[in-house]
C-alpha cells in the first residue's frame, strides 16, 4: 500500500475566483508621483514663447496649408459634398481657420452657409438650430408647430421637404465632439439634419477618441442625392438615418488659440467646471453692453464677501479700486462695460505684486468664489480678444464696500 503524495491530499481545487481573490487580497498602493507634481503649469509668457517659436516649425512640417494647395482640396471637398457625403475633418492643430476658408468659399458661390462654433463652453444644440430657423424663418411656415429641440428640428425638415423649395443648407461646425453636442437629444438632432439629401454638414473634432461617438452604422449610412437631380423630388425620398461621414486628416499643427479662449491655458487643468457651467449666465456683450446689466445689489455683495477668504477680500478691493479709477466722473447712463472692465494679464500683474496671487491659477481660483456668485464678471474684448474682469456694481455701492473692506484690513 503507498501513500498519498502531497498533491493528491488537496480536496479542493483552486478556481479562477478564488486566484482572483487571492491576487487582491490586498490593498493597492497609489504612487504619490503624480503629473501635476513633476511639471509645474506654464506661466502667460512662457506660453507665448513657445508658441512664437513654433511658428517656423509649423509652416516647414505643414507644406500643403498653402493657397495653391488648398485650391486643389476644395473642388475635391465640394465634390464630395455633391456626391451626398457630409465631411468630418480630423487632425492635430486648430482647424477653424481652413474650415471658414471653405465656408467663404461656399458662400461665394451664392450657397447659404452657416458657421456654428461648438468649442463654446455655453453653446448647446439648440442655438444651432435656432440658427437655422432664424436664417430661413421656419417660423412663418403655418405647417410646423411644436417646441424645444424636437420641434425646432421638424420645422427645419419641413422646410426642406417641401417640393416648392430649391433651398441647400452648407452647416459648417466648429467641434461636433464637443461635451453640449454628446447628448443623446442632440445626437438625435443632428442625424436628423445629417440625413436629410440638401443639408451639408462639414465638421471638425479634436478628440482623439471621436470615432467612438457613433456606431458604424451612423458613420456610413449613405444619403440621397437628389439635390444634384431635377428630376427627382426631395419629398419623394426617404433618407436613412446616419451621418455619411467622409473622414479627412487636416493635421495643421496650428495651435487652438480662439477655441480655448475660455480656457486657462497656462493650467495644467484648463478651464474649471465652475467657470464653464456659469459663463452661460454671466457673460455680457462686449459691444454697447450696459453696467447697469444684472448689477449686484450691495447688500448682496456684502453677504458673498462674509463668506470668502482674506486674500480674496483683497483681490475684490484691488478690482474695484481698479475699476472706480476707471468710471472717474462719468455719468451712470454713460458707463459702459468695455470701458471699466479691467484686463485680466494687468490684474494678474497687480495681484501679484501685492501678494494676492502668485500664479495665474491662484487668481483664477480666487476669481471663481466670486464668480460663482455673480460678483465677477469676464468677457472678451472685441479689439484684441483678451479676457477682462469687471464687478457687476453701481458705482455708490462699490465706493461704499471698498472702503469697508479696506478699514477692515487696517484694523487688523
Amino acid at each position: 500500500m503507498t501513500l498519498p503524495t502531497k498533491s493528491q491530499t488537496h480536496t479542493f481545487a483552486h478556481t479562477a475566483f478564488d486566484a482572483y481573490f487571492a491576487l487582491n487580497h490586498k490593498p493597492s498602493r497609489t504612487s504619490n508621483n503624480v503629473f501635476s507634481n513633476l511639471l509645474t503649469p506654464l506661466t502667460t509668457k512662457e506660453y507665448s514663447t513657445s508658441l512664437a517659436s513654433s511658428q517656423n516649425l509649423r509652416s516647414s512640417q505643414v507644406p500643403w496649408l498653402g493657397s495653391s494647395s488648398r485650391n486643389q482640396l476644395f473642388p475635391r471637398l465640394l465634390f464630395e459634398l455633391d456626391q451626398g457625403f457630409n465631411l468630418l475633418f480630423y487632425g492635430a492643430g486648430s482647424k477653424r481657420d481652413i474650415l471658414n476658408t471653405l465656408a467663404t468659399c461656399l458662400n461665394e458661390e451664392d450657397n447659404d452657409v452657416i458657421v456654428v462654433n461648438a468649442f463654446n463652453p455655453s453653446f448647446t444644440v439648440k442655438d444651432l438650430l435656432a440658427s437655422v430657423e432664424n436664417f430661413f424663418d421656419t417660423q412663418s411656415c403655418p405647417m410646423t408647430t411644436g417646441s424645444g429641440i424636437e420641434g425646432q428640428t421638424r420645422r427645419i425638415l419641413k422646410l426642406f421637404d417641401s417640393p416648392d423649395t430649391d433651398l441647400d443648407l452648407f452647416l459648417v461646425i466648429h467641434n461636433i465632439d464637443a461635451p453640449s453636442m454628446r447628448n443623446i437629444r442632440a445626437k438625435s438632432a443632428l442625424m436628423a439634419l445629417a440625413s436629410h439629401s440638401r443639408i451639408h454638414i462639414l465638421a471638425s473634432v479634436d478628440n482623439i477618441a471621436f470615432a467612438d461617438l457613433w456606431s458604424l452604422s451612423e458613420i456610413f449610412n449613405r444619403k440621397p442625392t437628389c439635390f444634384s437631380s431635377a428630376s427627382i423630388s426631395a419629398s419623394t425620398i426617404t433618407p436613412s438615418p446616419g451621418y455619411a461621414w467622409l473622414f479627412h486628416d487636416l493635421t495643421t499643427l496650428a495651435p487652438y488659440d480662439f477655441e480655448t479662449a475660455y480656457a486657462d491655458r497656462s493650467s495644467i487643468s484648463g478651464a474649471s467646471q465652475a467657470t464653464k457651467s456659469s459663463r452661460a449666465r454671466q457673460d455680457i456683450p462686449v459691444a454697447g453692453a450696459s453696467a447697469t446689466m444684472s448689477t449686484m445689489t450691495e447688500d448682496a455683495a456684502r453677504h458673498i464677501l462674509l463668506s470668502v477668504t482674506q486674500k480674496a477680500k483683497k483681490l475684490f478691493v484691488l478690482l474695484g479700486t481698479k475699476q472706480l479709477e476707471a468710471i472717474g466722473d462719468l455719468e451712470p447712463s454713460k458707463i459702459d462695460a468695455k470701458a471699466i472692465a479691467f484686463d485680466y494679464s494687468m490684474l494678474f500683474n497687480a495681484a501679484r505684486d501685492d501678494f494676492v496671487a502668485t500664479n495665474d491659477t491662484a487668481l483664477r481660483a480666487l476669481m471663481g468664489e466670486f464668480k460663482d456668485h455673480g460678483l465677477m464678471v469676464s468677457m472678451m474684448q472685441a479689439t484684441t480678444g483678451a479676457e477682462a474682469v469687471w464687478i457687476p456694481m453701481r458705482k455708490e455701492g462699490l465706493v461704499k464696500i471698498v472702503d469697508d473692506v479696506r478699514k477692515e484690513f487696517e484694523g487688523m
